[in-house]
């Protein structure tokens, strides 16, 4: 069981406290828990201050850290002075390389601590302009859901916490276990860490109705060809009206998202299938497996073998097995002509 300890730093901001307890502590494998969670603070003796008019009792003191594979920093008012006990916890959660993380404005106790300094990082768009004029070391990005940096990951506000916390299901157990919580709670399935915060400009009123409909047709047509002027067709649109209304809503243009869903697709198979590399380009939409070669390595590092071995040598791991007319049903070794 993977070890969480969250670290709640006063004035805690308490929606973002509870998105670890949320997506951590229901997650399952095998039917069984997938994370033990447990909550910290530099002094549990007593009711924990917060951002709003709630009272938080937290358990357990900063010893926790010491026991921990992954630490997560939330959301806090204190953009400016941390506490020194915590920011020595993390320095020495750090030192002994376990993966950390922040939720909104947690990265200013990351940068605090030193952290952050040379890595890429994000925060609340709100406060970006702050942490990018505090810690001129860092590279603060603005306008993305997360970063993750080496063992270092941060996310924006509110809900792209939740899309942290999915995203690091997902590296931990794939994207089927990913899936299966991102459902229950009721938040879309791994959405890319560098989609846009937030939109700036609404949709006019004349032109209110969503593309969710779209997209849902789309999902389900992803093995095939699809070009903009066959989903401005199914939206009743023009391109330019559809292009426009897509990035409103999604932040994304309609091909970016195409892509990004596509290999989200690819890598599922790659996690879950036997289905031979080739097989597995074709079914995702990205036709050959250069092309998937190529935009798995641009986004992940890595080849679609060294992806599927990464994520699917797991113990008593066994991927499901698809039927696929006119193809052999294996796993892709180094001598087959499908592999990369």
């Amino acid at each position: 069981m993977h070890r969480v300890a969250v670290v709640a730093v006063p004035p805690v901001t308490t929606f973002d406290l509870s998105i670890p307890e949320l997506v951590f502590g229901h997650t399952t494998v095998d039917g069984r828990p997938g994370y033990q969670v447990r909550v910290c603070t530099p002094d549990p003796s007593g009711p924990v201050v917060s951002t709003s008019s709630l009272e938080v009792m937290v358990p357990h003191g900063l010893g926790i850290i010491d026991e921990a594979d992954t630490v997560i920093v939330t959301g806090t008012g204190a953009r400016e002075d941390a506490d020194p006990r915590v920011l020595s916890a993390l320095r020495r959660a750090a030192a002994d390389g376990k993966r950390i993380a922040s939720i909104c404005t947690g990265a200013f106790v990351l940068a605090q601590a030193g952290l952050l300094d040379g890595r890429g990082a994000t925060t609340y768009w709100l406060y970006s302009a702050q942490l990018c004029r505090r810690y001129p070391s860092v590279d603060v990005r603005p306008d993305v859901l997360f970063v993750e940096d080496g063992p270092v990951l941060t996310s924006a506000g509110l809900a792209a916490g939740i899309d942290l916390c999915v995203h690091i299901v997902r590296t931990d157990y794939g994207s089927a276990v990913a899936n299966q919580i991102a459902r229950l709670t009721v938040v879309a399935p791994v959405r890319p860490g560098g989609q846009a915060q937030f939109i700036e400009t609404p949709l006019p009123a004349e032109n209110g109705r969503s593309l969710a409909s779209t997209r849902e047709w789309a999902l389900e047509r992803l093995d095939v060809p699809l070009t903009l002027n066959d989903l401005a067709e199914h939206a009743a649109m023009s391109v330019r009206t559809l292009t426009r209304r897509f990035h409103a809503e999604t932040g994304l243009s309609p091909l970016q998202w195409l892509l990004h869903q596509r290999l989200d697709r690819a890598r599922q198979l790659l996690e879950t299938t036997h289905l031979p590399i080739q097989q597995v380009a074709q079914q995702s939409g990205l036709g050959t497996t250069y092309t998937l070669r190529n935009h798995l390595l641009k986004r992940l590092g890595l080849t679609p073998s060294a992806y599927r071995a990464a994520f699917t040598h797991r113990p008593g791991y066994e991927p499901r097995r698809l039927e696929t007319p006119g193809v052999p049903d294996r796993v892709t070794r180094p001598s087959d002509p499908n592999t990369d």
